[in-house]
């Protein structure tokens, strides 16, 4: 089992990257306790060189290898394709998301046509002072579900502006719920039984890619993979309930009318 735990925060002794050691921890226990190999890595966007979004729709119209920023973009998009499952941490700024989560998401915006990570697991997690940490899960939320992720779950936890390390005691508990709910969602592989609207936002695309030009570079993309085909229910073969996917496929394509 492969996790990578993305953290959006310069603040190695923060809240955030302290709860997310505490998850990694719990996750190593229980790797321990099921007997299963585990590689835990955590990346600190505040290390990496994330140059922002320029607007020039390079990775959109050829590819997101044509992005003429160099810097470690690539690098950070290899070790997500490798990973079983992700956790994305961060602390809430102004509302929201960090400007670093946002900038990284921002770069990853092609993801939003291209969806690579069906079949794969995620998690989000908020850390604030006191506001509240609904927009800034709902920020994350909307680019994983977008991007391809099974959303396992989403903690906001309320920790001050600096927890003392003494104190930190006292989120074990919730740094265990996160790391059992995504440590049994890789196990039990629950991104290959997708969820109503991870089904519903799958048939959306796939009638809006229908109507575009059969020149486009999003097209090509999804025409390789199959994802085209009018029996495509999904990016990976899956095992959702018939009635669960005629379902959402039925509300997609009625949703799709007044989108597209």
């Amino acid at each position: 089992m492969n996790i990578l735990a993305v953290v959006g925060s310069h603040r190695k002794k923060g809240n955030t990257a302290r709860i997310v050691q505490m998850i990694g921890a719990e996750l190593e226990t229980l790797a321990t306790q099921a007997g299963q190999p585990l590689i835990f890595e955590t990346l600190y966007l505040g290390d990496l060189d994330i140059h922002p979004c320029r607007g020039c729709r390079s990775c959109f119209d050829r590819g997101e290898d044509k992005c003429p920023l160099p810097d470690d973009m690539p690098a950070i998009k290899a070790k997500m394709d490798a990973a079983d499952g992700l956790l994305l941490a961060s602390p809430v700024y102004v509302d929201d998301v960090s400007g670093l989560v946002k900038t990284w998401m921002d770069r990853l915006a092609y993801l939003c046509h291209r969806p690579g990570f069906g079949g794969k697991c995620a998690y989000a997690l908020a850390t604030v002072g006191g506001s509240p940490t609904r927009h800034a899960l709902r920020t994350m939320n909307g680019a994983l579900l977008t991007w391809g992720y099974h959303l396992v779950g989403q903690a906001g936890l309320k920790m001050g502006a600096l927890t003392p390390a003494d104190a930190m005691a006292r989120y074990r508990p919730a740094a265990a719920r996160v790391a059992a709910s995504l440590f049994r969602a890789v196990s039990q592989e629950a991104a290959l039984r997708p969820s109503f609207v991870s089904l519903l936002a799958f048939k959306i695309q796939q009638l809006a890619w229908q109507r575009e030009p059969p020149d486009s570079y999003d097209v090509a993309y999804w025409q390789a993979r199959g994802w085209l085909n009018p029996d495509c229910t999904f990016y990976v073969a899956h095992r959702a309930r018939r009635f669960k996917v005629a379902l959402a496929r039925a509300a997609g394509a009625v949703i799709a009318r007044y989108m597209i």
